[in-house]
Order: structure tokens, then C-alpha cells, then sequence
């Protein structure tokens, strides 16, 4: 089989809730390996955009293929499929009656068929990657925000995703916890995985990112090189998000 160009290709998506029509018409595709950044307003669609990737919202009209496979095709066998893709979501969504190292094994266990012994030993070379190997036997309740979230983006990686998702995964942090998860981040991008990233981070996007796609009102008004985009926007729109976000105090008036 010949390997598919794309990570992810998303075409004429478009999602509706009831009459609010959220995507109008999303087209564009990451590679193997690119880091692409979402920014934009809240209420923009960039959070029902990632959702919609891996299904967890289907969307109205439109395509979404990973790898190859199309995901909205009804034929779909969409449990395998979305074994290929991580999730990380702004909460930290950690079972709270299980360790560290029980969240990370249980769904290679029940989902991949892993024996103990095999999700344990990947369990724990994924809580290393992310910094937190020290907390294996604590419970979520005694760890820090940004421990958490690390948990939750080491319990994503040891399902070896093809994509991995991040949806504002340091918006619910203390300030002084998002230097941490954006470490791992960086890390994950440096070492080639393809990652889709939903954020208000504009240095992230900025100094991480291969791509930045800006969207509002459910479209996508700009989409190009991160120095592009953020450092020099075409869009009158994306100038006037950039300077409200990185100058608070600007206002157009």
C-alpha cells in the first residue's frame, strides 16, 4: 500500500448544531511529522474542529481521511482508526481512584490487548518522556495541574498515536505550570510527531509550529508559515486578533 501523502486531510467540513453553523467549509491537511497551530477568538470553531477529526463530533457534511482512511466514511471500522490518534484535552480527564501508572496502562490493556507487563513497561517509559516517572504509584489528586496534564499527554503517547491532538492543553494551568507541558511539547515536535494544536500560546506557535492556521466565524481566514501568519499576517482580521493577544491593552477604537 502506498503511504497516504497526508497525516490528516479535512475537506468541505462543515458542522452544524442545530441552526448555529459552526465549521463552514474547513479544507486543509497536515503531514507526516508537521506541528500546526490553531489560533483565533474564542468561539471560532477550533475546538469543534479537533473534535470533529477524530469523530468525537460528527460533522455535518465533509471528509476527514487519516493515514489514508476516511473517517466519515459510514463504512468506517472507527474505533480502529481512532486508535491512531491522541487526544489531550483542557481538562485533564484522569480517572481518580487509579495511579499514575494505572491511567496510563488501562487503555493500552483494554483497547491495544497489551499484556500487564507490556503496558506497564510502556507506561513507564512514556510518564520518563514526559518528566513525570517519580509520580507512578501517586494519585491525580496529589499531583500539580501541569503533572496532571503531563500524565494525560503520556496516557495519549503510549497508544503510539499516528496524530496527536492538543485542545488549549495549558488553558486550565497556574501560569507558572505552562512552561512545563509546553516543554513536552516541544519535545514530541522535535522528535517528528505530527501534531495538531489547538492554543492562545502565540510564542508556541510562533517558535514551534511549521504552520499556523488562524479561524474565525468558522472558517479559515489565513493559513501559512508560522513567521508568516503571526509575524507579518496578510489578513486585516488576523492583524487585529495578533494585536489584541499580544498587546491586552490595544483596542481598534
Amino acid at each position: 500500500m502506498t503511504p497516504a501523502a497526508h497525516a490528516v486531510e479535512i475537506r468541505n467540513l462543515h458542522k452544524h448544531f442545530g441552526k448555529l453553523e459552526v465549521l463552514k467549509g474547513i479544507d486543509f491537511a497536515v503531514d507526516p511529522g508537521q506541528v500546526v497551530c490553531v489560533i483565533g477568538p474564542s468561539g471560532s470553531g477550533k475546538s469543534t474542529l479537533l473534535r470533529c477529526v477524530n469523530l468525537l463530533e460528527q460533522p455535518t457534511s465533509g471528509r476527514v481521511v487519516l493515514e489514508g482512511v476516511e473517517l466519515t466514511d459510514p463504512d468506517v471500522d472507527i474505533d480502529a482508526a481512532r486508535r491512531r490518534v491522541g487526544m489531550v484535552f483542557q481538562q485533564f480527564n484522569l480517572f481518580p481512584h487509579m495511579t499514575v501508572l494505572q491511567n496510563v496502562v488501562i487503555a493500552q490493556r483494554r483497547v491495544l490487548g497489551r499484556s500487564a507487563a507490556e503496558a506497564r513497561r510502556i507506561a513507564r517509559e512514556n510518564l520518563e518522556k514526559v518528566g513525570v516517572a517519580a509520580k507512578a504509584d501517586a494519585y491525580p489528586a496529589q499531583l500539580s495541574g501541569g503533572q496532571q496534564q503531563r500524565v494525560a499527554i503520556a496516557r495519549a503517547l503510549a497508544m503510539n498515536p499516528a496524530l496527536m491532538l492538543f485542545d488549549e492543553p495549558t488553558s486550565a494551568l497556574d501560569p507558572e505550570l505552562v512552561g512545563d507541558v509546553l516543554t513536552v511539547m516541544r519535545k514530541l515536535a522535535e522528535e517528528g510527531m505530527t501534531m495538531l494544536v489547538v492554543t492562545h500560546e502565540m510564542a508556541f506557535a510562533r517558535d514551534v509550529a511549521d504552520r499556523v492556521v488562524f479561524m474565525d466565524g468558522g472558517v479559515i481566514v489565513e493559513d501559512g508559515p508560522a513567521a508568516q501568519v503571526i509575524g507579518a499576517p496578510r489578513h486585516e482580521r488576523t492583524k487585529s486578533f495578533l494585536r489584541r493577544v499580544l498587546d491586552p491593552t490595544h483596542t481598534d477604537v
